[in-house]
């Protein structure tokens, strides 16, 4: 098994305030603790009603359950745990005598997203098993996976239906994405069968039109010229890969993957973090991201969002590299938590005009003159009455993993990855316990600061990031300077109690200029304008006025929701920027839309 270089803090050691704690809290009490929401996901199990429209009721439970175990990672929560185990508990009531767990009958089986739905109940029951504190209960759900994944195997294979077969969606790569929870499974119980029915899945290729595992290894095309473009359930597929890396070591899928996440980065990855300007398609968006399109037309999906963050948060564990906390920190701090729907405003049903009760994530981000809420991705309604869609269900795994990878431990002390205000307690490489207190960096205009606390002075490693954003970035310890440049920075010394870091990142609101657009970003931050905070029109031309070749620029105080709101001189008055993720809050109004990218 590949160690991991960075690794998750133990439960509830980090504790942060501010708008980090608040959106994973309101998740967890507006959402997970919702019992007969997750009865309504469970009861799909026992209908089975998903081959009369070919959907994905069955996807809801697994993909909500991730999310809640990693909400629980960080927020501990007795009456969290309790809602999780009577689900998970439930679900396992509904196995056939075959071991499936699907919301497909078995004379309709492997067909539309059928391998999707078991996906989804290995993924949750496996997350829940991660948090499980009753090991009789671990060995039931160990027991119902095998029977579960055992029939799969039974009937798919070589020789047998292939993988790519059992979905006419998309080249079948939303069933080969399967493949990273059959390489958990693995884990769990080190049974051959499973390794060997992973590398089944693996050489596939992952689509019945090419195989993305070479197309990503040749780099010749870029991610939106494959045979299929679907970014969320192709970025599952690749995670998949990473997990048969984690337990072989065979490093050529892992430079797979890494030469696939660079690719996307390049090609699609836009100014808010998330990916797809066609719907939730790979598409030359981070060119065609200040195209201007129909006022419905969707763009910017919340599943893809969170499932590049959860591509570079496994590549980050791996890896130890700057560049996936990087990437990590801009899709939470803009296109995450820009989704989140606080005032539980009703949301508009994709292609009607029916808008129907709000649920905690909004789908689909806009970026050029748009407003929110116009559309619920993965909508499907329950028999029993109400709907939900796979957005509102994913968004939970992304609020729990931008705290939880704020800080994790290494091997030779602790890692640094965001400044939010808080307490983190964590065990030196020795085992003695620290406690750091953080002062985050938006607190004091990107001056943050580390306080230790220890009873025995110990020598270890602080890895500290220092942003790619940061200006002329300055660290000191105790009052004294280190050299800092962008990237990782190791401190290792001998740690004494009250000892503080210092780290300055000097963020500044930046201009940037994109085919004949403007945006504006201050360090991490994306700004927009929003029709609901100002008067006149926001698609007037904008010139801002300089001075010595830099913007002029004033803070004002932040109100209500948001992070930080600044004003830019130009050529016409002052331009009123607020971070993106504060904007379009207010979608049922008359004034609703916001955008990124504004006219020159």
């Amino acid at each position: 098994m590949i160690p991991y270089q960075y690794r998750y803090l133990p439960i509830g050691n980090a504790r942060y305030e501010g708008t980090v704690h608040d959106n994973a809290d309101f998740i967890l009490r507006k959402q997970l603790l919702d019992q007969p929401l997750w009865d309504k996901f469970v009861h799909v199990f026992t209908e089975r009603p998903d081959s009369a429209d070919l959907g994905w009721r069955g996807e809801y439970y697994g993909k909500m359950m991730r999310g809640a175990c990693l909400t629980y990672r960080y927020l501990p929560s007795e009456e969290l745990y309790t809602v999780l185990f009577e689900t998970v508990k439930a679900l396992l009531d509904t196995q056939d005598a075959d071991g499936r767990i699907t919301t497909y009958p078995k004379d309709k089986e492997y067909c539309g997203w059928d391998m999707w739905t078991r996906k989804y109940v290995l993924v949750g029951s496996l997350y829940f098993y991660g948090i499980c504190r009753d090991e009789a209960f671990k060995a039931r759900i160990l027991t119902a996976m095998r029977s579960h994944v055992d029939y799969l195997i039974a009937t798919l294979g070589e020789g047998k239906l292939s993988v790519l077969e059992t979905s006419h969606w998309w080249g079948g790569v939303n069933s080969a994405s399967i493949l990273e929870a059959i390489v958990e499974l693995y884990k769990l119980t080190g049974e051959e069968r499973y390794l060997t029915f992973a590398k089944f899945i693996l050489e596939s290729g992952g689509c019945r039109d090419g195989n993305l595992l070479l197309l990503a290894e040749e780099g010749k095309l870029a991610p939106y010229e494959y045979p299929t473009v679907k970014a969320y359930e192709m970025m599952s597929y690749f995670e998949g890969a990473l997990a048969y890396y984690e337990v072989t070591g065979e490093t050529r899928y892992l430079d797979i993957v890494e030469r696939f996440a660079e690719a996307v980065r390049g090609t699609d990855i836009t100014i808010i973090g998330c990916a797809g300007c066609t719907h939730e398609l790979f598409d030359h968006s981070a060119v065609k991201q200040t195209e201007e399109t129909e006022p419905l037309a969707i763009m910017q999906e919340t599943c893809v969002t969170v499932t590049w963050m959860r591509l570079q948060e496994r590549l980050l564990r791996l890896t130890g590299k700057v560049i996936y906390a990087e990437g990590i920190e801009q899709s939470a701090l803009n296109a995450l938590y820009g989704s989140i729907n606080h005032n539980s405003l009703p949301q508009l049903e994709k292609g009607s005009n029916t808008y129907l009760p709000g649920v905690p994530f909004d789908s689909y981000s806009p970026l050029t003159f748009k407003a929110r809420g116009i559309g619920i991705g993965g909508y499907k309604v329950f028999t029993e009455g109400g709907y939900y869609g796979c957005c509102a269900c994913i968004g939970a795994a992304g609020t729990a993993l931008f705290p939880l990878t704020a800080v994790m431990a290494g091997d030779s002390g602790l890692v640094l990855n965001q400044y939010n205000n808080g307490i983190v307690t964590a065990a030196t490489p020795d085992g003695n316990p620290v406690t750091l207190a953080i002062s985050g960096y938006f607190a004091d205009e990107g001056h943050a600061t580390a306080t230790l606390s220890l009873n025995t002075p110990e020598t270890f490693t602080l890895r500290l990031r220092i942003p790619a954003w940061s200006h002329e970035p300055t660290v000191t310890v105790n009052g004294e300077t280190a050299a800092a440049e962008k990237g990782y920075l190791d401190i290792t010394r001998e740690w004494k109690d009250g000892d503080t870091v210092t780290v300055d990142c000097h963020p500044k609101v930046e201009a940037h200029t994109l085919n004949g657009k403007l945006a504006f970003t201050y360090g991490p931050l994306v700004l927009a304008r929003d029709e609901g905070k100002e008067e006149g029109s926001i698609e007037a031309p904008v010139k801002p006025i300089l001075h010595n070749g830099r913007l002029i620029v004033n803070q004002l105080d932040a109100k209500d929701g948001e992070t930080v709101r600044f004003t830019v001189k130009t050529e016409d008055g002052d331009l009123l920027l607020t971070d993106y993720a504060s904007c379009g809050k207010h979608w049922m109004e008359e004034r609703n839309r916001i955008s990124v990218w504004l006219n020159q």
